[in-house]
């Protein structure tokens, strides 16, 4: 009868309107509470201030774990399954129902009940606001004052009935739950369902690190469970690699290797992280200190950077085209350009014959005139000046853009051949290059901003063929092709510098 009507407890009085149903339940730490309430003014109106009934879900509390409104607890464990009780509470017992409330309403609007709070108990943070955003919860923080509440108790749960969160376990039972949620992701990865897995894994983590952080660094405990948070880590790095997910990856491995910095999958993880996102300075790091940890993974290492050469390749390409369709661009401005021009000389044309009928004699002697010896050498020089027959037979049919990207895939190739160290079969791609580009400069007008742009192109396709006959010691070619270069690039440094290595190789063969 004491206990049912809470005769032992100070500033609070009990009224059964409802009897429950069966005995009195047991309520062991954990026990899940469901129960509607409605809290109200204790004055002659008895004005409502809150109705779980009218926010659609009933409340929720767990005994024994700390829940602001300790009386409630109270209340709840007086009472039986199906009861419904009007508890009057003073105000001892009702300063903080402000802030449960205001938690309450946010979760009810579908909002973070911590949403703009500081990292600060409760009742901080409603000083450092000054309001709760609600008069009527503002009013009683002013003014504290008993409170009525009518209580009915839904549901007593069983603490094993339903599966607990992280906060409401004890330190044995987090260590219980990790083995079974690492077998719970091993399960799920074999069935390939990542995003499951990495959750579970995480999970497991996360317990693991909340036991962690209640030991002292550096005891054996402290070092224990950080071996055992490791495989764990890595299997969810595994799965986000696995969900394109790298930089999530980087970030976790980098944490991971400050810690361990011999873990060889850490640093395999995040190598295979920065070669997909075309970080291929540090992704062929990674991959050197895993080589350099275990020799046995040489091989590994050796075909991984090759494929990550392959696709950096691609990837060179594809970002040349897209800087040649600016040129491909221009091209058509030029093309509208030159079909205006052809317009005006059609009408100059037809002017010029019409000067014919009248003065055809003169027109003969002035055109005569105009046609002297050195132009006729200069047109006999230009012809002379011309490609090799295949590349100028090969240039036929083709438009300007599918010369430009001949010209980009041979650049890559010798590239590529330079890496492999195949120079004589790179300096042919690199001269192939070469002329390809001076068919295109054929085309343009010298005074365009193409003809610049072809010159840009030429200049590193150029400098390579010189570092290829560098290589392949054809130190005379070397020469006379960087005097040709630095005729249109003077103090040209790598030019400058090419040659003088030839110059340096004719002195010490002599």
């Amino acid at each position: 009868m004491e206990e049912t009507y809470l005769m032992n407890h100070p500033g609070v009085s009990k009224k059964i309107l409802a009897g429950g149903t069966g005995p009195m339940p047991h309520f062991p730490p954990g026990t899940k509470l469901v129960f509607h309430f409605q809290t109200l003014l204790d004055n002659f109106e008895r004005t409502v201030i809150d109705d779980s009934r009218l926010a659609g879900r009933p409340a929720e509390i767990f005994v024994g774990k700390m829940f602001k409104m300790e009386v409630w607890e109270t209340l709840l464990m007086s009472m039986r399954t199906g009861e419904v009780a009007e508890f009057w509470c003073d105000a001892t017992h009702t300063g903080l129902y402000p802030i449960v409330s205001k938690g309450m309403r946010l979760i009810a609007q579908g909002k973070d009940p911590l949403e703009g709070q500081r990292h600060m108990c409760g009742m901080g943070n409603m000083f450092h606001y000054h309001s709760t955003g609600f008069p009527e919860l503002d009013e009683l923080m002013r003014t504290p004052q008993p409170l009525i509440f009518i209580m009915e108790l839904l549901q007593v749960g069983d603490p094993m009935s339903y599966q607990r969160e992280s906060w409401m376990m004890e330190k044995d039972e987090k260590l219980q739950t990790v083995p079974i949620l690492h077998m719970q992701g091993n399960a799920l990865v074999k069935q390939r369902k990542f995003r499951e897995a990495a959750s579970k894994y995480k999970e497991a983590v996360l317990l693991l690190k909340t036991v962690q952080s209640r030991e002292m660094p550096g005891d054996i405990d402290y070092i224990n469970l950080g071996r055992m948070i490791l495989p764990l880590e890595l299997n969810y790095c595994q799965c986000m690699l696995e969900l394109e997910e790298y930089y999530e990856v980087i970030e976790h491995t980098t944490d991971l290797l400050e810690k361990h910095k011999d873990c060889v999958k850490g640093y395999y993880k995040r190598a295979k992280a920065h070669a997909a996102v075309w970080n291929e300075k540090e992704a062929r790091r990674d991959f050197n200190m895993v080589a350099h940890l275990d020799i046995t993974l040489a091989s590994l290492v050796s075909r991984e950077l090759k494929a990550m050469s392959e696709r950096m390749k691609e990837k060179y390409w594809e970002e040349k085209e897209k800087y040649w369709n600016m040129l491909e661009k221009k091209e058509n401005k030029n093309e509208e350009v030159e079909d205006k021009e052809k317009q005006e000389d059609s009408k100059d044309k037809v002017e010029e014959e019409n000067g014919k009928e009248e003065s055809p004699s003169k027109y003969a002697e002035g055109h005569k005139e105009e046609v002297s010896p050195e132009e006729t050498g200069n047109k006999e020089e230009v012809e002379s000046s011309e490609m090799n027959p295949k590349t100028s037979k090969e240039a036929e049919g083709k438009d300007w853009q599918q010369m430009l990207r001949l010209v980009m895939l041979l650049q890559n190739e010798g590239n590529f051949l330079i890496k492999e160290k195949n120079f004589q079969d790179a300096s042919v791609k690199f001269k192939e290059a070469v002329e390809y580009v001076d068919v295109l400069r054929n085309m343009v007008d010298q005074q365009a901003d193409d003809w610049e742009s072809l010159e840009k192109v030429c200049l590193p396709l150029t400098l390579n063929l010189s570092q290829c006959m560098l290589e392949l010691k054809q130190y005379q070619q070397v020469v006379e092709l960087n005097n040709k270069l630095l005729k249109k690039h003077k103090g040209n440094f790598k030019a400058v510098y090419h040659r003088a290595q030839a110059h340096c190789c004719f002195v010490q063969r002599g």
